[in-house]
């Protein structure tokens, strides 16, 4: 009987989960507007390109049973917001309903956002908006003051960006053989290149302008030898069978028997695709946390 009632009451007790870090501002209530998630998140991404430091929000409706200082750390721990070994991450979290509200700070902002800091912040600027219900300026004004606090913090200067192997989980994903647009891709370029230059030399050609795409987009020469040699093969294959598949139908065609023959080269289109540029793709630098910070309430 006590085992059942465990059953029954223990669920309701479980610890709110960690949601997904899926951009600089994260709202679970429906409190702001895309307008003011839009941005807040511009405000944060001008901050990290210009200082590097890394500054998100977290809305949820309740974090019990836990208490706020407990469900921030988690988050922050999972979001590891801030440089590696730089750690200079900093977290709002807000509990609408329970009208709480954390600033969590990265070991390497400790010193410009103290716990004195942080607590002012909440208490002279988030907190009074927040009581009149004004949850978005409440947000933006305690984004200015964090803000204009790392600002005027000497941390290190953000890494330049390289002139090529950018984000490489994304771009490995586009070199997945399955993905239908790399396949009609690489074998629009070889149909051409075939076509002009012969199967063997354009089946070479085609796996040198794959490769040196990947080359480019990934950084590493060892993967772009890799995939480059793999279209060489697969294109000259591809086209042998292609030339073969070819004169066997001439020659059922015409009732005679197979017999070999020149390739034609063969032309693969591939439409164009549209993305849109959003705040999805942002994650965390690997920042520690080590309870620095202060937590308030409206």
């Amino acid at each position: 009987m006590l085992a059942l009632l465990m059953g029954w009451t223990l669920p309701a007790f479980a610890d709110v989960a960690v949601p997904p870090l899926t951009g600089r501002v994260v709202d679970l209530t429906g409190t702001l507007s895309s307008d003011d998630i839009a941005t807040q998140s511009q405000r944060l991404k001008d901050l990290q390109t210009r200082k590097g430091s890394q500054v998100a929000v977290l809305i949820v409706p309740t974090t019990q049973p836990e208490t706020i200082e407990q469900y921030s750390i988690r988050v922050a721990e999972a979001w590891k917001i801030g440089r590696k070994k730089i750690d200079d991450g900093a977290l709002l979290v807000i509990a609408k309903d329970d009208h709480k509200l954390r600033i969590e700070v990265g070991y390497g902002l400790e010193g410009a956002l103290t716990d004195v800091t942080s607590r002012r912040i909440i208490d002279e600027v988030i907190a009074p908006r927040f009581k009149s219900g004004d949850f978005a300026g409440g947000i933006a004004a305690g984004l200015t003051r964090i803000i204009g606090v790392i600002d005027g913090e000497p941390l290190p200067a953000p890494a330049p960006e390289a002139s090529h192997g950018g984000d490489f989980d994304n771009w490995i994903g586009f070199f997945n053989p399955l993905n239908p647009f790399f396949i009609f891709g690489a074998f629009a370029v070889g149909g051409i290149l075939r076509h002009t230059l012969g199967r063997l030399i354009g089946s070479v050609a085609t796996g040198g302008v794959i490769g040196g795409l990947a080359w480019y987009l990934l950084g590493s020469t060892v993967l772009a030898v890799l995939i480059g040699g793999g279209i060489s093969v697969l294109t000259f294959f591809v086209d042998v069978l292609t030339a073969a598949n070819q004169n066997y139908q001439r020659s059922s065609a015409r009732g005679g028997g197979w017999s070999g023959g020149s390739s034609s080269g063969g032309g693969w289109s591939s439409g164009g695709s549209s993305s849109s540029s959003s705040d999805s793709g942002f994650s965390g630098g690997g920042g520690s946390f080590g309870g620095g910070g202060a937590s308030g309430s409206w």
